[in-house]
């Protein structure tokens, strides 16, 4: 169960997030990211953000070019959160897939 502090950090960086690939989406990578989920470890280290990935003809691609580019955007996180915040977590970013699940459970009950 995570703490009123870890949820409250989860949701910063999760709209800050947003916002930056908001921005970064469609110039850097070519596709709309949204973030999804963000949970915190409980001693506010790690930062473990999913991602969807929409109009990208190769959604592993652009998750490795997220990955490559982590210390960018966690640097531009730092500059946008730097008074909330005394250390910035470490980020890690993983594909939400739940869109894909909740479309597949719907196509087997209209069967």
């Amino acid at each position: 169960m995570d703490s009123t502090r870890q949820q409250k950090i989860a949701q910063l960086i999760r709209k800050e997030l947003g916002d930056i690939f908001l921005i970064d989406g469609p110039a850097v990578y070519g596709c709309m990211i949204t973030v999804t989920r963000t949970a915190v470890t409980k001693d506010l280290s790690i930062a473990r953000s999913y991602l969807s990935i929409y109009n990208a003809p190769d959604p592993d691609a652009v998750i490795k070019a997220v990955r490559a580019n982590t210390k960018n955007t966690r640097f531009r996180l730092g500059q946008k959160v730097k008074n909330q915040l005394r250390v910035i977590p470490q980020l890690e970013f993983f594909i939400d897939d739940s869109l894909d699940y909740i479309e597949n459970i719907e196509k087997l009950l209209k069967q």
